[in-house]
This record gives structure tokens, C-alpha cells and sequence, in this order.
């Protein structure tokens, strides 16, 4: 097995089926226009993530992509079904799973209770014990804290409940909004850590940050979002030496 997945010419992302697709999405608030002519790919089993600056439209493209926002216009595309103006629970019943930035958690609630929350897609309810334990063997310094609040965490553990959440609901693409916001740089690390661990299951990843460096050295690819606009769209390695990126977000 392993060295049939060595010989291959190319990783299993690359020659994957594409997944998730926008095409020429507008969205916005109000009478404010946020995103214009969006358009992304996402292939099974890969990571991408879309990196820009705080105001860039990020976290509305996931928004959209969850059916929080209805688009103005244009099209989202998952596993070949229009889902544009599908309304969000039927979107996470497809197994497209946002853990929001800020974490969200229920802080009078213990870690397991916060767990159970994330058993919301009816096939993730089905087999909840089960699913627990699969995460949990992903986790476990969350297994240690089961019993604990939630508010009882520091902000790293915090995060990894969060996650840990995310995985319960047997998600088909993952998606991260900020989630190394306010952590120290040794659980920023940790928590990408867990990022790979989570698309080596087999999950597709999908990251909104503004840790550019980090997040690139994690993804296979990415897009890089300004003024609600994609303007670069590459390998992760080729956006690392883009003049643009390293001028613009790494200070190089």
C-alpha cells in the first residue's frame, strides 16, 4: 500500500475531483458589496487556504460558501449540486462544517457537552459514542479535559475543543476561519499540527488566515484575497516566492 502511494507521479490531492468550486461569486451586507467575481476550487483531499488581510472578504467567502449569506450572484458548487441558495442546515447536512473564528464554545458546558453539540448532521447522530472516541483519538489532551468547562480552558485548549467539535459532525470538508487568532506561537504550531492530522484522515481542509507563512507551509495550495477580490492563485510554494505575497505579508 504504501509503496503503490510512493510511485505515484503526482499526490493523491492533485489528481483528486474537484470538491467545492465558486464561480464568480458576489456577496455582501446590506447594500455593501464584499466579495466580486470569487472564484475558488477545493479538490478532495487537499488543503487550501485563502489568505489576506483583515477586511479582505475571508470570512465572508465562508459565510457564503455555509449559506449564512445568500450570494448576489454567481454559483457554489459541492460534489457536482448547485448548493448556492441552499439554506445553511441543509449545507452542513452535506457535510461542509465551519468552525467559526473566536472559537464558540459553550463555556458553562463540559468539553464533553460541547462535543456532543457537534453531532448536528443527522448521519453524525447516528453513531455519536462511536464518532467520540475516533476524535478523541486525535485529541488527547481533549480527552483529558472531557469532564472540565469549557471557560475552565486556556485559549489553546479552547481551540482544539473547537476542532474537535468540527470532526464530530463527520465533516466531508472542514473549514477554519482564524484559527490561530490570539494564540501563542507555540499552540499556533499545535494547532496546524492537528490540521494535518485531520486531512490525513481523509477530510478536505479549507483555511481562512492571516498568518500567511504558517498557513502556506501547511496547505497545498492557496489563493490570496484583496479587496473582496482573488488576485493570485497558486502552490503554496509558488506563493511563498511570489514578490507579491512576500512584500505584501511576510515583511521579506
Amino acid at each position: 500500500m504504501w509503496c503503490a502511494i510512493l510511485r505515484l507521479s503526482k499526490p493523491i490531492w492533485a489528481r483528486s475531483l474537484h470538491m467545492l468550486t465558486l464561480e464568480h461569486v458576489d456577496a455582501g451586507y446590506g447594500r455593501t458589496t464584499i466579495l466580486q467575481d470569487v472564484s475558488l476550487e477545493v479538490k478532495e483531499g487537499e488543503i487550501v487556504t485563502i489568505v489576506g488581510a483583515n477586511g479582505a472578504g475571508k470570512t465572508t467567502t465562508l459565510r457564503t460558501i455555509v449559506g449564512q449569506i445568500q450570494p448576489r450572484a454567481g454559483k457554489i458548487t459541492f460534489l457536482g449540486e448547485d448548493i448556492t441558495h441552499l439554506p445553511a442546515h441543509e449545507v452542513v447536512d452535506r457535510g461542509i462544517i465551519l468552525i467559526p473564528e473566536g472559537r464558540q464554545l459553550f463555556p458553562d458546558m463540559t468539553v464533553r457537552e460541547n462535543l456532543q453539540m457537534g453531532t448536528y448532521r443527522r448521519a453524525a447522530r447516528a453513531a455519536q459514542e462511536s464518532r467520540m472516541e475516533e476524535v478523541l483519538e486525535l485529541f488527547p489532551r481533549v480527552r483529558e479535559r472531557l469532564d472540565q468547562t469549557a471557560s475552565s480552558l486556556s485559549g489553546g485548549e479552547q481551540q482544539m475543543v473547537a476542532i474537535a467539535r468540527g470532526m464530530m459532525a463527520n465533516p466531508r470538508i472542514l473549514m477554519f476561519d482564524e484559527p490561530s487568532l490570539g494564540l501563542a506561537p507555540i499552540v499556533v504550531s499545535q494547532v496546524f499540527d492537528v490540521v494535518r492530522k485531520i486531512a490525513a484522515t481523509g477530510t478536505t481542509v479549507l483555511i481562512v488566515e492571516q498568518n500567511v507563512f504558517t498557513t502556506l507551509k501547511v496547505a497545498n495550495r492557496g489563493y490570496v484575497l484583496e479587496n473582496g477580490r482573488v488576485v493570485l492563485a497558486d502552490s503554496s510554494e509558488a506563493l511563498l516566492n511570489n514578490d507579491h505575497v512576500r512584500r505584501a505579508y511576510l515583511g521579506i
